[in-house]
């Protein structure tokens, strides 16, 4: 068998599909509303005991959960694609630091704003403060990573589709433009990327 993706429009699920057009490589799409919580059904989570999108299962059978893993797993398998720079290269440990950051500090507050029943009784100020906490870490991208329009200059990685993706949750496709305008053009670079069009457009507009 190909790979199979399992996921929901303008999920986690959305950055493998990224990866996959970038590589050339199909898969089949098995969808997991999140809206009606199918994430948290017995039957999926037989396969993810997390509950979460995405999964990917390679052609073996292989489960593989979590999004940079399962980013890294397809990096590591299609090596000829070029997603990360090689393991020399100091811009493959560049693309990872900005790619984990991202990862490790801001996917917490996505959970946190789209589940605040979660994590409290006050969901509204969980919410609030999950999305202060983000911007935070965006800002710091902004300055610190300074994409241009990829992290790495002209050259593309994983770590774009990564910050492209996570640009568009909790309200920040209208942020963006007004206080990290590097990252909105970072967002727009990987919507236009002829191989990422189309993937990208069953999930977001194109950014302005």
């Amino acid at each position: 068998m190909g790979y199979v993706l399992y996921g929901d429009r303008r999920s986690g699920s959305s950055t493998v599909e990224l990866a996959l057009a970038e590589i050339g490589a199909e898969a089949e799409l098995r969808p997991v509303p999140l809206e009606r919580d199918a994430q948290l059904a017995a039957e999926y989570r037989r396969i993810n005991p997390m509950g979460r999108v995405p999964t990917l299962l390679l052609p073996d059978g292989t489960t593989v959960t979590e999004s940079t893993a399962i980013l890294l797993t397809l990096e590591a398998r299609h090596p000829g694609a070029g997603l990360l720079p090689p393991g020399d290269d100091p811009g493959r440990a560049t693309a990872l630091r900005w790619m984990m950051l991202a990862a490790s500090e801001i996917y917490p507050c996505v959970t946190r704003f789209d589940y605040p029943d979660r994590f409290g009784a006050d969901a509204p100020s969980i919410r609030t403060r999950a999305t202060e906490m983000a911007r935070e870490i965006w800002r710091l991208i902004e300055d610190g990573a300074r994409p241009d329009p990829f992290v790495l200059g002209a050259r593309f990685s994983l770590a774009d589709i990564y910050l492209a993706v996570l640009s568009r949750w909790m309200g920040n496709e209208a942020w963006m433009p007004g206080h990290c305008p590097r990252i909105q053009a970072l967002a727009r670079a990987v919507a236009t990327r002829p191989r990422l069009a189309a993937a990208w457009g069953r999930h977001f507009e194109v950014p302005a």
